[in-house]
C-alpha cells in the first residue's frame, strides 16, 4: 500500500516536471522572439515580456517537487554523501518532517488569501499591453507547496521503508 501511494506520488511529480520542461524550450524561443523584434524591427511588446516571466514562474514554481524528487535540490553534502542508507534516510526523514513539511503548509496558509484575492478581481498585468492571467500566475504560488508536501510525504514515507527495512 505505502509503495503504491509513494509510486503515485513520484508518477505525479514526473509528470508534472518532464511536462513543464517544454516551458524552457518555449522561454528560449519567446526570447529568441523578443529580441529579434525588438533589435531587428524596433518592436517590442509587453506582453511577449511578460510570457517569457510567467514560463519562468511556472518552470520553477512546478518543478521544484520534481527537482526534490530526482535528489537535485540545494543541499550541503559535506557529510550526507558518506552516509549510509539508514543514516541518509534518517536525514531525509528528520529534515523533510522538522524543516520541508511546515515550510509548505505555512507558504501554503500565507498565499490562500493572496491568491483568492487575485483571482477574485480577475488581476491583470499593470502595464498597458500585458497579459490578463496575473490571477493564475499567483496560483502557483499555493500548488507549488502542495506538490512540494506531496513529494515530501513520499520521502518520509520510502525514509520509513529504508529504517523498518519494509522494502516491497
Amino acid at each position: 500500500m505505502l509503495n503504491k501511494l509513494i509510486h503515485i506520488i513520484n508518477n505525479i511529480n514526473e509528470f508534472i516536471g518532464r511536462t513543464i520542461a517544454w516551458c524552457l524550450l518555449a522561454m528560449v524561443a519567446i526570447t529568441f522572439l523578443n529580441v529579434v523584434l525588438r533589435y531587428g524591427f524596433s518592436l517590442g511588446s509587453i506582453a511577449v515580456q511578460e510570457s517569457v516571466i510567467y514560463l519562468h514562474a511556472f518552470v520553477f514554481m512546478l518543478a521544484l517537487a520534481y527537482t526534490y524528487k530526482h535528489d537535485a535540490h540545494v543541499r550541503v553534502d559535506l557529510f550526507y554523501a558518506n552516509f549510509s542508507a539508514i543514516q541518509k534516510a534518517w536525514v531525509d526523514l528528520l529534515g523533510t518532517v522538522i524543516l520541508l513539511l511546515p515550510f509548505c503548509f505555512y507558504v501554503a496558509i500565507s498565499s490562500w488569501e493572496y491568491t483568492h484575492n487575485s483571482w477574485k478581481l480577475w488581476e491583470s498585468s499593470a502595464e498597458a499591453g500585458g497579459l490578463p492571467f496575473v490571477y493564475i500566475l499567483k496560483t502557483l504560488i499555493p500548488v507549488m507547496p502542495l506538490l512540494l508536501a506531496l513529494q515530501a510525504i513520499a520521502v518520509v514515507l520510502t525514509s520509513i521503508q529504508t529504517l523498518t527495512k519494509q522494502h516491497s
